[in-house]
């Protein structure tokens, strides 16, 4: 079985290529020749392969390759879904526990937002969450105490405001391979209210109780993800998932191999 992997051509760093590696030498284990290329390569793409593993968010080539008939985990819609965090939202929105959360109206122009900052505000309390809609390693989110802090962070992109959960710095990981749960940790950041390893969080293996698994296994199937990260805040509120986690932190925190499970699931899928 021939398979590429595809990842970002601007995004590089040493702990995306040990990523990327990994990944590759999982695929040799289970006996799939893995090609790594580019998202700039694949856009002049003509030849074949049995499948791609999308490991970036560059959605119109993921759906290019999906017009050619190549099947592409995850799926350009599920990549998508995940990738803006208000899709996310509205996606799960009475299928699963989230924060409340308000999402700022269209503006096609810079705009004034403090009439929408106030209402959200009022009914959500303060300290809020102010989240850019796209944004990874909990960048481009802030915990604001204030409505003038919240503003002092409006730019042109699209924003969300939600409801800050108490004890927010301290979170549940599971990652989800075909409705199944593969590995989970805690996460937890003394110093900082995200819970991301990359902000400073410490993590340590974790057993997911049945309630946590069902809650993550229904956000991903109804987001369309064949495998995702799923973070859970207090044992029961859905706050984000993600279609490519980085499977090294959780490699490194359980001893569990993801990418493993995640070619175990392609063969037996295709």
């Amino acid at each position: 079985m021939n398979g590429i992997l595809v990842v970002n051509a601007y995004l590089r760093g040493e702990k995306f290529e040990v990523l990327y590696n990994h990944i590759k030498k999982a695929a040799q284990k289970a006996g799939v020749i893995l090609e790594i290329r580019n998202n700039e390569e694949m856009q002049f793409f003509d030849g074949e392969a049995d499948f791609v593993l999308f490991w970036d968010k560059d959605v119109n080539l993921a759906k290019r390759l999906e017009n050619k008939g190549i099947p592409v985990f995850n799926s350009s819609q599920a990549i998508a879904l995940c990738d803006d965090k208000a899709k996310t939202y509205l996606t799960l929105e009475g299928i699963v526990p989230q924060p409340l959360t308000y999402i700022a109206p269209l503006s096609y122009s810079e705009t004034d937002y403090t009439g929408f900052v106030n209402a959200a505000t009022e009914n959500l309390g303060l300290p809020v969450v102010f989240k850019e809609c796209f944004g990874s390693f909990g960048e481009q989110v802030y915990l604001c105490n204030s409505v003038s802090d919240v503003l002092s962070h409006v730019n042109e992109k699209p924003f969300l405001l939600q409801q800050y959960i108490e004890g927010g710095n301290e979170d549940v990981r599971l990652e989800i391979v075909g409705d199944k749960c593969v590995a989970a940790m805690t996460r937890k950041n003394k110093n900082d209210f995200r819970s991301n390893i990359t902000n400073g969080a410490t993590a340590e293996e974790y057993t997911p109780t049945q309630s946590e698994i069902e809650l993550a296994v229904k956000a991903c199937r109804a987001l369309g993800l064949d495998f995702g990260g799923v973070d859970i805040l207090n044992h029961s509120l859905i706050c984000e998932v993600n279609s490519n986690a980085h499977i090294i932190n959780l490699l490194s925190i359980t001893g569990k191999d993801a990418a493993k499970d995640i070619f175990d699931y392609i063969i037996k899928k295709l």
